[in-house]
Order: C-alpha cells, then structure tokens, then sequence
C-alpha cells in the first residue's frame, strides 16, 4: 500500500467545519497540505451508500476526481443498539435541512423512551482514494451512553449527549485534545496513520 508523505497536498472531502477541524488537526504533524473541499467550492455528493465505508468512498472518489488530488473522506454517524442501529449513516439527516443536532439529539431521546439500553455508538470511516483509482478504507468504534438532557458546549453533533463508556461526564465537557486523542475518528486515523504514514 503506499504511503503520504510530508509534502503531498490531498483533500479533506467535507464540508463540515467541525469534521475538517478535527481530521486536519489530526493530519498536521506529517507535514501534509490539507484542503478542504468546503473552502474549495466543491459540490457535495449525494451520499447513496449503505454503509460508513460506501459513503466515505463516494466522497473521496468525487473530491479526487473534480481536483486531481488524493482525497481523504471522513464518514461518521452514532449507531443506537437499541433503535436497531439507527440513525447510523442518516445521522446528519436526522438533523434536518437546518443540521440542528439539537432536533436529532431529541429525536433519539424520544424514540428512546424509556428502554434501559441507552448505549450508543460513534462509528467513523476514513477513506483515501488516490487518482489512479487506489483506496484504503479504516473504521473506529467507540462505545458510550447517551445521556439526557444533553451536557457541554464543546465540540459538535452528538458529543453534548455521548458520555464515552469508563467516563462521566460527555465528549460536549471534555478537554478538546482529550476527546481527539480518544474519539472514534482518533481510532480510524490511528490506522490510517500506521498503514499510510508509516505510524510516525
């Protein structure tokens, strides 16, 4: 598999302030140039996949194909065991139009109701396709409890409401470089970073 390496300049393909944040904050110690597909005014696919993997692909493979670029995609989402694994790939959709994660976070309180499996799981794909049609997919899990009323002011989506398991208080009231070192995303990256920048 090849590897990045400090110098190369690739994409982040998203457009949410708070996901380019984190990965290129992430990225940073290797030396790479990292766009955003936001500030680069490319159009956001259609997220047809089935699964995080399928969707990550889908935009990477569109912000490489419209820049020339190798492309990392970050797909993530929070799986609910006990609403059979929903809102998974539709989280930001249960956000609504306005991405009001408040709505979302209401959403699965209620249709929770009062189930005593409260479990939640953040799931995130980081995917890298290359020009040449290349790709390497990498997923990160972390398990918590999703507790109500929601809780913090940091970070962004469902960290206010996702208290990680052996914690008690939410990734919305942790320390930022806390959460990243821990985070779901700082687990895929872990093996992106092994796999594709030698684990530096």
């Amino acid at each position: 598999m090849r590897k990045l390496t400090a110098g190369d300049k690739l994409v982040l393909a998203t457009h949410n302030p708070g996901k380019y944040r984190e990965n290129a904050d992430l990225l940073a110690p290797y030396g790479l140039e990292v766009l955003s597909a936001g500030d680069l005014g490319l159009p956001e696919p259609e997220e047809t996949g089935s699964t995080f993997e399928e969707n990550a692909l889908l935009k990477a493979r569109a912000a490489c194909s419209a820049t020339g670029l190798a492309a990392i995609a970050d797909d993530s989402g929070i799986a609910v065991p006990a609403l059979n694994g929903q809102p998974g790939i539709h989280t930001a959709r249960w956000a609504g139009p306005e991405r009001d994660f408040m709505v979302a976070m209401e959403r699965v309180h209620s249709e929770l109701g009062g189930s005593g499996d409260r479990r939640g799981i953040f799931v995130c794909n980081l995917s890298v396709v290359w020009p040449d049609g290349e790709t390497a997919s990498f997923e990160g899990r972390l398990e918590g409890e999703l507790v109500w009323p929601p809780r913090g002011d940091r970070g962004f989506g469902f960290d206010p409401m996702f208290q990680p398991k052996g914690f008690d208080i939410t990734f919305a009231e942790m320390d930022p470089a806390r959460k990243h070192a821990m985070s779901h995303r700082a687990l895929a990256f872990a093996q992106l970073s092994e796999a594709l920048l030698d684990g530096r």
